[in-house]
């Protein structure tokens, strides 16, 4: 049997940007444990099972899949969350959707809609942020709303709920305060389909026609119908798409329009306030 540190030293990612990395998070799952379990431990042996495990974990990997998916889990905000391949794995650049949305509105009563929720990565974070918001997550795709469900359930979160929706078409009734959505903004012709994790994402959470902006056009024109007086809305986009969600966000009437940088610079998240008058 090998040891924990023969295991991490001989470990072959030749494709990964951080194959050292990849390699502790599957031994640890492989394991069982922390990953500072295996700066304690270097010297322990894995039994056969354990180290069949961490070899199939390698394999997928080597042939480029997420780590995310191997484990089934991603960290987002301060949460823990379980993903699938049905589902977007949520990324730091999103967390900039979080501070934005929280900045907004008061940590008094509040009602919130995540829309396309996938994993409840946006609404569980804000849930949890915010106990007095009410936070309702949508999407079209059953599995993702029963994944998101079940990280609400495991969270504890009392004041998320999630329901199937293609966008709106379920909350027909409701006015919110915010509405949030990262929704796909890829175009379709995009080369950066073909790299990375996103050849393993669903396509239908990345790619959004020609230009990339079919849902958010859809999202602008619809939004004021479920938009409160005064309420806001803030969506996610691709690093050259502020000018053009700007400008649809204006045509549309919306004031205080404006976007947001990320840590890299690049205008990331476009907001405005609807006003019904």
């Amino acid at each position: 049997m090998a040891s924990i540190e023969s295991l991490l030293t001989t470990a072959d990612l030749p494709d990964s940007p951080t194959p050292r990395l990849d390699a502790e998070l599957l031994l640890a799952a492989a394991l069982g444990k922390p990953r500072s379990y295996l700066r304690t431990w270097p010297e322990r042996e894995l039994d056969a099972v354990q180290q069949a495990a961490f070899s199939e974990s390698l394999a997928r990997r080597r042939a480029g899949e997420p780590i995310a998916y191997i484990l089934g889990l991603q960290g987002f905000w301060s949460l823990e969350l379980e993903v699938a391949p049905h589902t977007l794995i949520p990324r730091p650049d999103t967390e900039l959707l979080v501070e934005t949305a929280l900045a907004l509105l008061p940590a008094t009563a509040a009602s919130v809609l995540d829309l396309g929720t996938g994993t409840g990565a946006i609404a569980l974070a804000l849930a949890s942020e915010r106990p007095a918001w009410q936070v309702s997550g949508v999407d079209r795709v059953a599995d993702a709303v029963a994944l998101a469900e079940r990280n609400r359930a495991r969270l504890g979160l009392g004041n998320a709920r999630f329901c199937a929706s293609h966008w709106f078409s379920a909350v027909a009734d409701q006015r919110f305060q915010l509405i949030v959505s990262n929704p796909p903004y890829i175009a379709a012709g995009d080369r950066h389909l073909a790299e990375g994790d996103v050849r393993f994402e669903p396509s239908s959470a990345l790619v959004a026609g020609e230009d990339g902006l079919d849902d958010i056009r859809l999202i602008i024109e619809q939004a004021p119908t479920y938009l409160a007086p005064h309420g806001w809305l803030a969506l996610e986009h691709g690093f050259d798409q502020a000018e053009a969600v700007r400008a649809l966000l204006q045509a549309r009437g919306f004031s205080a329009v404006e976007s947001r940088r990320d840590l890299g610079g690049h205008e990331r998240i476009s907001l405005g306030c609807f006003n019904h008058e």
